[in-house]
């Protein structure tokens, strides 16, 4: 099977913004997009109840990926869209598509206030069980919104991409997921933000004295450890500029914070090929749970 940025369709408002996503993001790869839509049947008795019968989910199963796909081709000419009806578990059936693709994406419905996701357990679940990388986008999210304000202070999607985001652990870096990193803001034309956040030594816990001294010496040897891992990468993209943000703190807070002003945030995940348990890792959770721009989570070993 041909390559594909595949997205799960359920009709809900985050599912039709990750479609537009999808569809953005198929026309800067040059790809086809695929809408997997999956129709879970219902229980036989609630098959026999007249509006919530089998005919019924089936028509409203049929209708709602082909208007997708409809409108889609009429905002986005150039990207080819097709379209795929799947029986089943949303959480299996998706996973299994997501092995067939370039890049899997789905909806997470939105948090109000400052931002945020509130992600489902099918959105984990997909996540914790495939090695594609999976994209989640809220509801409402529109393309203005990964853009820079025009000159009046306007959201508009003429204007330069925001940076992309990179969540980075200098003690363990993986490859697959500073290469999508870079690939991405090479994409969209845009910088790269690589954040790290390190731990104060355990003594400060205690409430014993600081050492400035040792404190900023400390920040220094991050903040070096950050450049060192990057400095490949610099050369490898030479016209991907980069900025470096090496705090202390933690990492999930320094990673939400700079999501505010980006327009993609990428996070790793560890694969762990057990069957019990989520598999994603503390940091990233809680960046799929509060970052206030899509994520992409990328799987390495």
């Amino acid at each position: 099977m041909s390559r594909t940025i595949t997205v799960g369709l359920d009709g809900s408002s985050e599912s039709r913004a990750a479609a537009e996503w999808a569809a953005r993001e198929a026309s800067l790869r040059g790809l086809a997009l695929r809408l997997v839509h999956v129709w879970e049947p219902v229980p036989e008795p609630l098959a026999q109840a007249p509006l919530l019968g089998a005919e019924t989910q089936q028509h409203w199963s049929e209708r709602i990926p082909r208007e997708t796909a409809e409108g889609l081709r009429l905002r986005h000419p150039g990207v080819a869209v097709d379209m795929e009806q799947i029986h089943g578990r949303p959480m299996d059936a998706l996973a299994r598509a997501a092995g067939d693709a370039e890049l899997m994406v789905l909806g997470s419905r939105g948090l109000s206030g400052v931002g945020g996701f509130l992600v489902g357990s099918v959105g984990m679940s997909v996540i914790a069980h495939t090695e594609t990388p999976v994209v989640l986008v809220r509801a409402g999210e529109q393309a203005a919104d990964e853009h820079e304000q025009d000159p009046a202070g306007i959201p508009s999607a003429a204007t330069p991409y925001r940076p992309v985001v990179l969540g980075l652990d200098t003690g363990h870096p993986h490859e697959a997921v500073i290469a999508f990193a870079f690939e991405e803001a090479a994409r969209r034309g845009t910088s790269l933000k690589a954040v790290h956040g390190w731990s104060l030594p355990p003594y400060y816990a205690y409430g014993l004295p600081a050492d400035l001294q040792f404190h900023a010496e400390l920040g220094r040897q991050e903040a070096a450890a950050l450049a060192e891992v990057l400095r490949p990468w610099r050369e490898k993209y030479p016209d991907v500029e980069v900025v470096e943000q090496s705090r202390s703190g933690s990492p999930s807070r320094q990673v939400i914070d700079a999501s505010r002003e980006a327009s993609l945030v990428v996070v790793g995940r560890r694969i762990r090929r057990g069957p019990f348990g989520v598999h994603i890792g503390p940091v990233t959770h809680a960046v799929l749970h509060h970052a206030a721009a899509p994520v992409a989570v990328v799987a390495h070993d």
